[in-house]
């Protein structure tokens, strides 16, 4: 019985450790979110830095990425999963070639991870896998993705199942095999987009 306890205490702070929720509020504006590690999928100079906004879904603070590169990311340092589910609510502030706000899975490192996006300018969301720094596309859906407005993007999956939310609506479902096993999650953008996160969660099955 007691093994059995031991166990259970064990399974259940695993899990724990596999969800919860960053709202960027617990560090001061100015400052590189803690616990998350942050760069750039080929050439550029991202900078993704916490700031006080007043549309923050929760307030004050939001994580804002203001550089420009390829394909800048964020990933959480001590979250790997394999399956499960993604989240966080973004908003496209700005970008002439590109108002993306994206979300990361079994990121294995900055050249190979999936990731989906939603476009602004384009109204599209959108499933990619990229390998060896390549980005590849899986497929795009047609989608309204309001600027200057907070969205939810959300990512569900299990071994070869991949589902993609929109603001509550399922716009891609399929399966895929071309990343697998456990990996990091994060956010991401595209080019010279300059996007606002907030609420990001993540949870592991």
């Amino acid at each position: 019985m007691k093994r059995l306890l031991i166990a259970s205490a064990i399974v259940s702070a695993a899990n724990l450790a596999l969800a919860g929720t960053d709202n960027f509020d617990g560090a001061p504006a100015g400052s590189s979110p803690p616990g998350w590690t942050c760069g750039v999928t080929g050439q550029g100079s991202p900078v993704w830095m916490i700031e006080t906004d007043p549309s923050a879904p929760s307030q004050p603070n939001v994580l804002k990425q203001s550089g420009a590169g390829a394909y800048p990311w964020c990933v959480k340092k001590d979250v790997s999963i394999a399956d499960g589910c993604v989240e966080v609510k973004f908003k496209a502030l700005a970008g002439a070639e590109d108002q993306a706000g994206g979300l990361v899975r079994r990121w294995k490192n900055g050249d190979n991870y999936y990731v989906a996006r939603a476009n602004a300018l384009e109204d599209n969301v959108s499933l990619y896998y990229v390998e060896n720094g390549r980005r590849m596309t899986i497929k795009y859906v047609d989608a309204p993705v309001a600027r200057q407005q907070w969205h939810v993007l959300r990512a569900e999956f299990s071994g070869n199942d991949i589902a993609i939310l929109l603001d509550g609506k399922k716009y891609i479902e399929l399966r895929d095999d071309h990343i697998s096993g456990s990996g990091s999650v994060g956010i991401w953008t595209k080019a010279d987009s300059i996007t606002a996160f907030d609420d990001f969660s993540s949870d592991g099955k």
